[in-house]
């Protein structure tokens, strides 16, 4: 008599997901004929037939979707235990504290961890945000051991001394407006399309770095100051200002906010940062390795 299999378990699952044997083989990386073997195997298993053909693809039997829905059980526990398993053969373990200013903890970091805990499960990250001032203070106090943080045009000369820095992109300044704005439909413009715009800026406590209008834009006006960014790219889908935003952040835009490049011969430009103390642990060296990896990633997918 014909066993249940884990192998076997995947299979299904994947077909009845996907609705089709030949999906499913793309997706595992399996033959067709591999996945007709596999299935034929659990039908016999399961002493029924676990797909029901039709002209667009196959449908789980009523047979077939009890033993999908307990496919997705065992699977997930088996999952789980590899997981452990992992985590107990990986020397990195314990808790790594980690920090960064506010749009680099919106897409960057929460990416970069989760790259981590693939790598190395039995390592548990704290997350921090903050102004680079602060962050910095926390990493020279042993509070954090990775700090991301951003340099360059009309930021402060932070004082790295004794500590070491990893570059990590180029991050460069755009704009967020409407879905409706007049400059929604365009991928560049210069400062002049922006003199007549109303400015959605930042505000927090005195020192630390904040997000004003165009930095060579003179004269700007303001039409909202508030400190949170999910406020402030509110305002902006509101049709109240535009406001500045780091491309490290622009996959983090809600709907009804576009995101849109200037182009500007006197701004310098910005990059984001990682920084750790000039010796980092094995677990702060595995976050920087991480946060390349997909700091790269993010570069690739910036359009032009």
């Amino acid at each position: 008599m014909a066993d249940f299999t884990l192998v076997g378990l995947r299979v299904i699952r994947e077909v009845a997901a996907t609705g089709s044997f030949t999906a499913a083989a793309e997706s595992l990386g399996y033959t067709q004929s591999a996945i007709s073997r596999q299935v034929g195997v659990m039908e016999d298993a399961a002493g029924s037939p676990l797909f029901d053909r039709h002209a667009r693809g196959v449908v789980p039997s009523p047979a077939g979707a009890v033993l999908v829905r307990h496919a997705t059980t065992v699977l997930a526990r088996i999952e789980a235990a590899e997981q452990e398993l992992a985590g107990l053969r990986d020397r990195l373990a314990g808790r790594l504290s980690i920090g960064g200013f506010p749009t680099a903890a919106a897409v960057l970091l929460p990416r970069a961890i989760a790259h981590l805990a693939r790598d190395h499960p039995g390592l548990a990250v704290a997350l921090h945000e903050g102004s680079t001032p602060a962050l910095l203070s926390r990493l020279r106090s042993g509070r954090l051991e990775v700090a991301v943080i951003g340099v360059g045009h009309g930021l402060q000369d932070y004082d790295l001394t004794g500590l070491r820095r990893h570059r990590l992109l180029d991050d460069d300044l755009r704009i967020a407006v409407a879905a409706n704005h007049r400059l929604a439909r365009r991928r560049r413009v210069t400062v002049a399309d922006l003199r007549s715009e109303t400015w959605i800026i930042g505000t927090g406590a005195q020192g630390d770095p904040q997000f004003g209008a165009w930095p060579t834009l003179r004269d700007a006006r303001t039409g909202h100051a508030v400190r949170e960014w999910p406020t402030r790219l509110g305002l902006v889908a509101a049709g109240l200002g535009i406001t500045l935003l780091p491309g490290i952040a622009a996959a983090s835009v809600p709907e009804g906010v576009k995101v849109v490049k200037v182009d500007d011969p006197d701004w310098g430009g910005r990059s984001c940062a990682a920084v750790t103390a000039q010796d980092p642990s094995p677990a702060a060296a595995a976050m920087v390795r991480a946060l390349h990896d997909e700091a790269a990633v993010l570069a690739d997918n910036q359009p032009a």
